[in-house]
């Protein structure tokens, strides 16, 4: 029989109960964090094969010959301004990119003469198909080469006052694991945890460009001494987050994520946080 408007009213608040993380079974509370994760892991895949296939085109077009519009082109003979300069190309000839170093450019003239431009000159050149080339400062070459990065943040953490530091490894283009310390200065207790999380970046060759991650962790209030019959409690962390970073210079980086944590209480009892935070890192 077909579900009348009313019984399908009545679904909702069900369905709404049932999505609540308290209500879930204790296995698929635990399963969370490995299932989100394996998700985030698929995602960081793809991403990582985007970029791939991005820098195998970029590559592809490291051999690529140019045209020179400028009224001249002058080759060093290495990759820096304190070699001397031994030839010059004009306007209208082509040259063909060989490699890079750092900001200089290894080219070949077509009469065969092998020498070192800097990128602000082959930034005016154009392609075999009339459009102007565009070359990646070093800074973003830099950027997109990162390891490891520091950072701290400052925020609220269910309306109260929150400070963490936190640090990362990228396993991939797009996948990275964090590590987290953060501590809440609340009115009546004190707040403090920790949480390891896997992120996932698939547009991680932008300079601004979202992510989201998983993890798991731990947290630890503790109530004013003055309040009666006050108690600790220890809970496991489950979280999950979404956030933007900004690269904008040098090898600083600007971050904002929001993370809703689900803390396990007891078997049959769970309470959600929700975090906004915002901070500085840096990359090596």
């Amino acid at each position: 029989m077909p579900a009348t408007p009313s019984s399908r009213r009545a679904a909702v608040p069900v369905l709404a109960r049932a999505l609540r993380p308290g209500t879930w079974p204790r296995f698929v509370q635990a399963l969370f964090p490995i299932l989100a994760g394996a998700l985030l892991v698929v995602i960081g895949l793809l991403g990582s094969a985007s970029s791939a296939r991005a820098a195998e085109a970029e590559a592809g077009s490291g051999a690529e010959r140019l045209q020179v519009t400028d009224p001249y082109l002058e080759l060093h003979t290495g990759p820096g301004r304190g070699f001397p300069v031994f030839h010059v190309t004009l306007r209208h000839d082509w040259v063909e990119v060989l490699r890079r170093h750092t900001d200089w450019f290894q080219v070949r003239t077509a009469d065969g003469r092998e020498g070192w431009v800097h990128r602000t000159q082959l930034e005016s050149t154009l392609t075999a198909a009339g459009g102007r080339k565009s070359f990646r400062d070093l800074l973003l070459d830099d950027y997109l080469r990162r390891r490891a990065m520091f950072g701290g943040s400052w925020g609220v953490f269910k309306s109260e006052p929150t400070l963490k530091l936190w640090g990362g490894y990228r396993l991939s283009d797009s996948l990275s694991v964090e590590a987290t310390l953060g501590q809440v200065q609340g009115k009546f207790s004190g707040t403090s945890y920790w949480h390891v999380a896997l992120t996932a970046d698939p547009w991680s060759e932008r300079r601004l460009s979202p992510f989201v991650g998983v993890g798991i962790g731990r947290l630890n209030n503790v109530p004013n001494a003055s309040l009666v019959d006050a108690r600790s409690t220890d809970a496991n962390l489950a979280l999950v987050m979404a956030g933007v970073r900004w690269h904008f210079g040098e090898r600083l980086v600007l971050r904002a994520d929001y993370s809703i944590y689900t803390g396990f209480v007891s078997d049959t009892r769970s309470q959600e946080y929700r975090a906004l935070t915002a901070g500085l890192s840096f990359f090596f």
